[in-house]
């Protein structure tokens, strides 16, 4: 076995057993910005034996602070052959193969089906539901991530029969409703850390040791170095797809739910409603609206009170996003739907300003 694993083939539980198990696993990556990279840099280096590169995407300026495999001299080539050069340099035993366009309904089942898992490492709606369902279609798992701002959450979906993506989100927000890196930004360091902790469960996966964050939620916080986990819905009948849709960038809208605009609406007309903030306790310290109570989401479950007021009750957080998964949580629980606001804080505060 190559020498450059020796620190890992002395782990209790790996071993020469879990370098093999690497060796002969196939980890396709969809995606080469700030989460990918990390994960293929680590993956590589760690002996993954056959890794895919998916990205129709070139290297440009506002990359680099980020995705770090990349430099100037890169700007405006291939991310694909770019990164397959450097990985190719970094472990001359594994073999990367490049696929140097986007994830699509017509390329997806040719380019995944020879893959053991997927990792999700890119940045849009349409494409989560399309790695999602090609992965319940093939009857492998997922490694998601997303990142907002400062923030950045982790799973693994369909893991033995685990809950899917549909699951935790059956229908797509409206577009806009929850702004990209590019609109609101990111932190460069953010996506380094929660690309590598996808890698993580990538290896947990294919070396068969630890525990897979399957049935969970990781919420991370960067501000303030806290994890939260939340656990996820058991896998719903109606999460099971046998088929590609037809259009992966339509967005189904989004039900029990009010635009910030409409809860501007409310208060301005001094109506008496609830208003249950999800976000971390650090966040709401720093702004919150007026009356509003702080359940952080991963003290919803255990603290959401059993009995309902008689005012009008909403959920908020900074984009919607988080508030939408406590309105899934707690109707899971509750049988009981509460809207969200749509847009959340960010929303809000526009158009305040």
């Amino acid at each position: 076995m190559n020498p450059r694993y020796a620190k890992q083939m002395k782990l209790k539980g790996f071993g020469t057993e879990g370098q093999a198990k690497l060796l002969h696993s196939r980890v396709l990556i969809v995606g080469l910005g700030g989460l990918g990279i990390p994960a293929a840099t680590y993956l590589n280096a760690m002996g993954i034996g056959t890794i895919g590169l998916v990205d129709g995407d070139s290297v440009e300026a506002s990359n680099l602070h980020r995705q770090v495999l990349f430099e100037p001299g890169n700007i405006g080539k291939l991310k694909v052959a770019c990164a397959a050069k450097k990985l190719r340099q970094q472990n001359p035993n594994t073999h990367i193969l490049e696929y140097p366009e986007h994830l699509t309904l017509h390329n997806g089942l040719t380019i995944a089906s020879s893959f053991d898992l997927i990792i999700d490492a890119t940045d849009t709606f349409g494409s989560r539901y399309l790695i999602n369902d090609l992965s319940v279609i093939l009857g492998i798992p997922f490694v998601y991530a997303a990142l907002h701002g400062f923030e950045g959450q982790i799973s693994v979906f369909n893991y033995q029969n685990g809950p899917t993506y549909r699951c935790l989100f059956p229908e797509p927000p409206e577009p806009g409703s929850i702004p990209s890196c590019d609109e609101f930004g990111i932190l460069g360091v953010l996506p380094g850390i929660v690309g590598t902790m996808q890698a993580l469960e990538a290896i947990k996966i294919c070396s068969l040791i630890g525990e897979v964050t399957s049935d969970k939620l990781l919420l991370y916080n960067g501000l303030v170095s806290s994890m939260d986990t939340i656990g996820l819905p058991r896998r719903k009948p109606e999460s099971e797809v046998r088929e590609l849709q037809d259009d992966y960038g339509i967005y189904c809208p989004v039900t029990d739910c009010i635009r910030a605009s409409e809860l501007l609406q409310l208060v301005n007309e001094g109506r008496t409603i609830s208003l249950i903030d999800v976000r971390t306790r650090e966040e709401f310290s720093e702004t919150a609206l007026p009356g509003a109570v702080n359940i952080p989401i991963d003290q919803l479950e255990a603290t959401f009170p059993r009995k309902r007021t008689a005012e009008p009750t909403y959920l908020i957080c900074r984009s919607g996003m988080r508030s939408q998964l406590a309105q899934r949580l707690l109707k899971e629980k509750t049988g009981t739907a509460i809207p969200f606001v749509k847009g959340g804080m960010n929303e809000y505060e526009t158009l305040c300003s």
